[in-house]
C-alpha cells in the first residue's frame, strides 16, 4: 500500500498540489490522505484540493480557487517573459462559484484546448489565448514572442489554431512576423505602399544596416527583445558611430511596426521631407577626401 512519504513526493511532482480524484486515481486512499493532513505534511485548502506546506503561493492560490494557473502567471512559471503583475490569474470552469479573494483574477471559461477540472497546469494555447484577452495587445504580442522564441510553440500551431477570440487571432496571423526578419519584411513593404523605396542589409564601415532610405537615411528594427544593458550600450554606439559619419539613425520596435504603422510612416515621410535621406554637400566632400 502506498505510503504517506509516496503521497508527498507524488504531489510534489505534480508541482505541489493535486485534486483528490487524482490522488485517488494514482491508488493512495483516503486513510493515507488523512492521515498525511493529520501530520501536517500536507494540508486541504479545499474540499477537493491538497497542497504541500512548501507549494509556490501562486499555485495554492489556484489551487484554493478550484482552478489552474494561467495567463501571466502560468507563463511567468513556463519562464516566459510577462509584464509586471502582482495578480495571481487563475482559469476555473464557467459554473465555478464566483468568490473573490485578494489578488487572484478569475478567468471563466477555457481556451481552445480542451481541459479537466483535474489538471493542475493550464495548456500553453489556452495560456496564450487568456493573455490576448487579458493584457494590453503590445504586452501580450511580447508574451507570444517569448513563447516562440524559447521554442514553447511554433508560428504554424499557432495559425491553425482555431482561437474563438479577435485578439488572439490578430497576434496568431502575425506571430510570425515578431522575429527580427520579420520585423523587417514588415517594414518594407509598409515603405513600398507609401513608395518608398529601402535597401536592406547595407553594410557600412563594416557594420550591417538593417535598412537604408536614399543615401543617408538608416532606419534600424528592434524585434522582440529586452536588452541587456551591454546591448543597449552597443546600439547607442553604433548609432552614434553612423551619426557622426552624416547619417540620420531612425529606431522603431516590433510593437511600432506592427500595431502603430502610421506613426513609423509618419516618421520616415517627415525625415525624407526634411531631405535626411539625401547625401549633404559636406558628406560629399567627406566621401571625397576619403578617396
Amino acid at each position: 500500500m502506498r505510503s504517506v512519504d509516496d503521497l508527498v513526493r507524488w504531489i510534489d511532482g505534480c508541482g505541489g498540489a493535486a485534486h483528490t480524484r487524482s490522488v485517488a486515481a494514482a491508488g493512495f486512499t483516503v486513510h493515507v490522505v488523512r492521515t498525511a493532513v493529520a501530520l501536517g505534511v500536507i494540508e486541504r485548502v479545499r474540499r477537493s484540493w491538497l497542497v504541500l506546506p512548501a507549494c509556490d503561493p501562486a499555485r495554492r492560490a489556484a489551487a484554493t480557487a478550484g482552478g489552474r494557473l494561467t495567463c501571466l502567471s502560468a507563463a511567468s512559471a513556463l519562464g516566459l517573459w510577462t509584464p509586471l503583475h502582482d495578480e495571481v490569474h487563475v482559469a476555473v470552469a464557467r459554473t465555478a462559484s464566483r468568490v473573490r479573494a485578494p489578488r487572484v483574477r478569475l478567468h471563466w471559461g477555457g481556451g481552445p484546448a480542451p481541459t479537466s477540472a483535474l489538471q493542475t497546469d493550464e495548456p500553453l494555447i489556452n495560456v496564450l489565448f487568456h493573455v490576448a484577452r487579458c493584457v494590453p495587445l503590445a504586452d501580450a504580442a511580447a508574451v507570444w514572442e517569448s513563447a516562440l522564441r524559447g521554442g514553447h510553440t511554433d508560428r504554424r500551431v499557432l495559425e491553425r489554431v482555431q482561437w474563438g477570440s479577435e485578439r488572439a487571432r490578430r497576434l496568431a496571423s502575425v506571430a510570425s512576423l515578431l522575429s527580427d526578419s520579420g520585423i523587417e519584411t514588415h517594414f518594407t513593404h509598409l515603405m513600398h505602399s507609401i513608395g518608398v523605396t529601402v535597401v536592406q542589409q547595407v553594410w557600412v564601415d563594416g557594420h550591417p544596416l538593417d535598412c537604408l532610405i536614399g543615401e543617408r537615411l538608416v532606419v534600424q528594427l528592434d524585434g522582440f527583445a529586452h536588452h541587456q544593458a551591454s546591448d543597449r550600450r552597443r546600439d547607442l554606439r553604433a548609432d552614434a558611430r553612423l551619426a557622426l559619419r552624416g547619417f540620420t539613425v531612425l529606431r522603431f520596435d516590433y510593437h511600432q511596426i506592427l500595431f502603430d504603422p502610421a506613426y513609423v510612416t509618419e516618421t520616415i515621410t517627415d525625415a525624407m521631407a526634411q531631405g535626411l535621406h539625401r547625401q549633404t554637400a559636406v558628406s560629399r566632400r567627406s566621401a571625397l577626401f576619403r578617396r
